[in-house]
């Protein structure tokens, strides 16, 4: 094996200790270019290099920087719109109807990366007003990179970020201009809050959400930790609630503790706990 692929192993280590994703053989091709800034930085090559520094006492900090600049934080507002679409045709008047007595939905996006998909959702609900009067809205983001949890609490973005999914009208109507981009305004943001947050290991809260997202999360994770991270996801579900996933994903052959919904594709509904105990049993 030569050093470089060591190196790369060494790096692909890191990222499963401190995260739970998996940077298989066929991703390792871009750590190169997510690590060039570190790289610049410390005056530095090539990846050998860099791994020699992690014995380094006077830096402490370099494994966490690492892990940041690996995490793919792609995202963008409403980003797959045919999904978003569906949450107040569909999926937001079916949980109105369950919860008209509380006349509270709480949501979390997990994996919210810099805050647009939390974002996205708060607007739904601020174009709705009439309809949510009087209503609590609850929003929560997770993410285990700090760095996009920083990002996401300033609800500062730039020309370019805000015209990734966002019409004229909505930037007007939802984000005022600054002198560097666009941040959100108040009144939508108030519904919106954020976290950093690794999902294997702990929930947001000791409540159950009415609608869980977490899109394009599930990708980077081997078997076990989806397994875990499906397991966090159903504790956290309301019984009656909503698990959505992204487009490429599916629970179908990974997971026996959600079922597809049959009223919209990439939504899924939590299994009992006796349905669950039933399968254990016919398993063994």
């Amino acid at each position: 094996m030569e050093v470089s692929s060591v190196s790369q192993q060494i790096i692909a280590d890191l990222l499963a200790e401190h995260t739970g994703q998996q940077l298989t053989e066929s991703r390792r091709w871009r750590i190169d270019t997510a690590l060039s800034g570190l790289f610049r930085d410390r005056g530095i090559d090539n990846l050998d290099q860099l791994v020699c520094l992690l014995d380094r006492p006077d830096e402490a900090g370099l494994a966490q920087e690492i892990v940041e600049a690996l995490l793919n934080n792609e995202t963008y507002f409403f980003r797959d719109k045919p999904t978003f679409d569906q949450l107040p045709a569909d999926v937001l008047p079916r949980l109105a109807k369950r919860r008209e007595q509380l006349r509270k939905l709480s949501i979390w996006c997990a994996g919210c990366s810099t805050g647009q998909e939390a974002y996205s959702i708060a607007m739904q609900f601020a174009d709705q007003l009439k309809h949510w009067d009087g209503w609590t809205i609850d929003i929560v983001g997770t993410d285990i990179s700090s760095k996009a949890i920083s990002v996401a609490q300033t609800g500062n973005y730039s020309q370019f970020e805000v015209q990734r999914g966002l019409g004229v009208a909505q930037m007007l109507n939802h984000f005022q201009e600054q002198p560097a981009g666009w941040k959100i305004n108040a009144e939508t943001a108030s519904r919106v809050r954020f976290k950093r947050q690794n999902l294997l290991n702990e929930l947001p809260g000791p409540w159950k959400f009415d609608l869980i997202l977490c899109r394009n999360v599930m990708l980077y994770f081997d078997p076990a930790n989806r397994d875990t991270a499906f397991s966090q996801l159903h504790r956290g579900l309301a019984h009656d609630g909503y698990l959505m996933l992204g487009a490429g994903e599916t629970v179908v052959s990974q997971t026996n503790m959600f079922a597809p919904s049959p009223y919209r594709a990439s939504l899924y509904e939590p299994v009992s706990p006796s349905e669950l105990k039933q399968d254990l049993a016919m398993a063994v």
